[in-house]
């Protein structure tokens, strides 16, 4: 079948092993110095390895290739490589403190130092990120954060337009954010993953007013619909100088 997966260029390629660290499906490996994709059928075109890259080495392709087996990946899984329940594994699986620090999965479950009932103390605001990494792109498709989750997804801009972006968005929801436009990818693909495969509650999307901005708001009302399930959702949008207009 023709579908997208990725690329090692393996001239480019310095051997570093952080995209094989970041794979969460176990498809890289360092062979002789160079990344290989090993498996073809465990790599599911979503790319977690591509910001793990520093030499620019990997990228995707559309070209003939063995399905996504997800089946055989479970079963890796299994065998010692499943994403455990700590609350710091590699993104999408893995050891703990295998993976670059960047991608790696943290769970926030509480703040000792800002008590829930007391949001903004001595004009000192509270951040309401509830999981790392935030970025789509860097997001693993299923995880144990996301079972009975309330999705915010956000666009980059929002939290800078948006002043109270924390406390009336933020707060109670797992925050997934990105742009298109700068990331110059379709995150239909990753965000259908999201929500078919794990307990989503509702989706509520936060978008500037500016036109770039609905690549990011159809990616999300696609993905909904392709996971084929029914859940409530709502977009709210942002205007430039910080206002909700919508």
């Amino acid at each position: 079948m023709i579908r997208k997966i990725i690329r090692i260029d393996e001239e480019k390629c310095d051997g570093c092993g952080l995209c094989a660290k970041a794979c969460h499906e176990g498809a890289i490996e360092i062979i002789d110095g160079k990344a290989k994709l090993v498996r073809e059928d465990f790599c599911d075109g979503f790319g977690d390895c591509l910001p793990n890259c520093p030499a620019g080495a990997i990228s995707f392709e559309e070209r003939e290739a063995p399905a996504y087996d997800e089946a055989a990946v479970n079963a890796a899984r299994q065998g010692g490589k499943n994403m455990t329940d700590k609350d710091t594994v590699p993104a999408g699986g893995g050891h703990p403190g295998t993976a670059c620090p960047g991608s790696a999965v943290k769970r926030f479950t509480g703040k000792k130092d800002c008590p829930e009932d007391s949001s903004v103390t001595a004009n000192r605001p509270v951040s309401r990120l509830a999981q790392w990494p935030c970025q789509i792109k860097l997001l693993p498709a299923k995880a144990g954060f996301y079972d009975g989750a309330k999705l915010l997804i956000a666009a980059d801009c929002t939290a800078y337009a948006y002043a109270a972006m924390h406390e009336d968005f933020m707060k109670g929801r797992l925050t997934l954010i990105g742009c298109p436009k700068l990331d110059q990818v379709d995150y239909t693909e990753k965000l259908t993953a999201i929500i078919r495969d794990n307990d989503i509650k509702s989706v509520t999307i936060v978008r500037m007013e500016v036109p770039c901005c609905g690549g990011l708001q159809r990616a999300a009302e696609n993905a909904i619909k392709a996971s084929g399930k029914f859940i409530p959702w709502q977009v709210v949008t942002i205007s430039r100088d910080g206002r909700i207009l919508e």
